[in-house]
C-alpha cells in the first residue's frame, strides 16, 4: 500500500511491521502475557454506540481545547513512547515537529533516544516530560530540572511500573536497544546503559533502577523539586487501599472520609491531572481497557481535576467516546510509532490530521459544535441497557 492510499491510522501498522526488524516491531506492538488487555483496549471501544442528535446547525465545528492552560487545536495529544529512533532515524525529533505543526502536545519518554535538550532544539512546541522515579533521587532531580530548563511544561509521572510487565515477545526476541542508539537522557549517568542479559535488557534495567517503594508521598516530594504541574499516569480505579494509606504518611487527612478513592487522593496531593492508562496493556494483563475504566475514575475525581485517557484510540470516533465519558483529552501512542516507522514526520503529521478530521466528522454527525456540547447522553455503553431497553 502506498502512502497516498492510507485512509486511517490503523493501516500504518502493517507497513511498519513490514519495514521494521521483528524484534523492534514486536517491542512496540506487543502487550503483556496473553495480551488480553491489549486486544480489549481496542475491542471495548467497539461496544460503545452513539446516540446522535439531528437537525442541529453544524456548519461551524470548534475542536480547540485547553490543557493545563495551553490552547490546543484538538484534544488529541501524543503519549510517551520509548526509543523512537528504533522506528525511524529522526525519532523523537520528527514527532516533536509533527506535534508542533498540528498544534498539540508531545510527551517525551524519559527513555527517549533523543534528549530533552535535543527535542527542545527542534523548535517551538508544547511538550510534557514522562518520568519514572528511581532509587537514586538525585537522578530524578537532574532529569526534572533539565526538562524544566529545556522548556517542558508538565511532568507525566508513570505510577504503574514498580516492575516491568512480562512481555513475552521481548523475552523470546532477547530484546536489547540497538547498539548505535542510547538512552540520551541518561548519558553520563550509571543508568545510561541497558544490561544485555538472556532475558530482556530493558527488564533488567527497570528492575534494577526504578523505585518499587514509590507511593503518594513521592508525588509530594516531586513537588518540592519542581514547579511544573504533575499528571499521574497509570490510574485505572477509583479506589486503592495501599496507595491511600501511603498518602497519609505526608498528609493530614482522615482516611475514612475519603472512601479509599485514588482520584481524590490525587487531588489532595496536588496533582494537576490524571491519565487513565494501562501502559499500552504492557504491564498487568487482564486489567480493564482504559475506556472501560475511564468513567469510574472521572466520577472519583469529581470535577476537581482533569482526567485524560491513554490507550486504544485509533479513530476519531474513539476520541468522541472518551470525551463523552468524561475525558478532557486523549493521548495516542502506537499510531504515532507506526506512522513514524512508515513515513517519518510526514506519517505522524498525516496520522494526526486523519484523527482530527475523523473527530470533527463525528462531532458534526452527532450534532456537537464544540467539545462542551459532547455529553454522556451522546453514547450508550454496556452498563446503560436500562436507558435503552423498551418500556413495558
Amino acid at each position: 500500500m502506498g502512502m497516498m492510499e492510507i485512509t486511517n491510522v490503523n493501516e500504518y501498522e502493517a507497513i511498519a511491521k513490514e519495514k521494521l526488524p521483528k524484534m523492534i516491531y514486536d517491542y512496540y506492538a506487543s502487550g503483556a502475557e496473553d495480551q488480553w488487555s491489549l486486544k480489549e483496549n481496542r475491542n471495548a471501544f467497539a461496544r460503545i454506540l452513539f446516540r446522535p442528535r439531528i437537525l442541529i446547525d453544524v456548519s461551524n465545528i470548534d475542536l480547540t481545547t485547553t490543557v493545563l492552560g495551553f490552547k490546543l487545536s484538538m484534544p488529541i495529544m501524543i503519549a510517551p513512547t520509548a526509543m523512537l529512533k528504533m522506528a525511524h532515524p529522526e525519532g523523537e525529533h520528527a514527532v516533536a515537529r509533527a506535534a508542533s505543526a498540528a498544534g498539540t502536545i508531545m510527551t517525551l519518554s524519559s527513555w527517549a533516544t533523543s534528549s530533552v535538550e535535543e527535542v527542545a532544539s527542534t523548535g517551538p512546541g508544547i511538550r510534557f516530560f514522562q518520568l519514572y522515579v528511581y532509587k537514586d533521587r538525585n537522578v530524578v532531580t537532574q532529569l526534572v530540572r533539565r526538562a524544566e530548563k529545556a522548556g517542558f511544561k508538565a511532568i507525566a509521572l508513570t505510577v504503574d511500573t514498580p516492575l516491568l510487565g512480562r512481555r513475552e515477545a521481548d523475552i523470546k526476541n532477547r530484546f536489547t536497544l540497538p547498539s548505535h542508539l542510547t538512552l540520551k537522557n541518561f548519558e553520563g549517568l550509571d543508568l545510561g546503559k541497558l544490561d544485555k542479559t538472556s532475558d530482556s535488557g530493558l527488564a533488567s534495567y527497570v528492575a534494577g533502577q526504578v523505585d518499587r517503594s514509590l507511593s503518594w508521598k513521592d508525588v509530594k516530594w516531586l513537588q518540592t523539586i519542581t514547579s511544573l504541574p504533575i499528571l499521574v499516569k497509570g490510574v485505572l480505579t477509583s479506589e486503592d487501599v495501599d496507595l491511600f494509606s501511603d498518602c497519609f504518611l505526608s498528609l493530614e487527612c482522615n482516611p475514612i472520609s475519603y472512601a479509599n478513592n485514588v482520584a481524590r487522593i490525587a487531588v489532595e496531593v496536588g496533582a494537576a491531572g490524571i491519565i487513565v492508562s494501562n501502559h499500552g496493556a504492557r504491564q498487568l494483563d487482564y486489567v480493564p481497557s482504559t475506556i472501560m475504566a475511564l468513567e469510574e475514575v472521572v466520577k472519583g475525581a469529581q470535577g476537581r481535576l482533569p482526567v485524560f485517557l491513554d490507550g486504544g484510540v485509533r479513530r476519531g470516533t474513539d476520541v468522541f467516546k472518551a470525551l463523552a465519558l468524561g475525558a478532557s483529552g486523549i493521548f495516542i501512542g502506537r499510531p504515532v510509532v507506526f506512522s513514524l516507522a512508515a513515513d517519518g514526520e510526514a506519517g505522524v503529521r498525516k496520522a494526526l490530521q486523519m484523527l482530527h478530521d475523523e473527530f470533527e466528522l463525528t462531532m458534526a454527525l452527532s450534532g456537537c459544535r464544540s467539545l462542551k456540547e459532547i455529553t454522556r447522553d451522546h453514547v450508550v455503553t454496556e452498563w446503560d441497557h436500562a436507558r435503552i431497553a423498551p418500556k413495558l
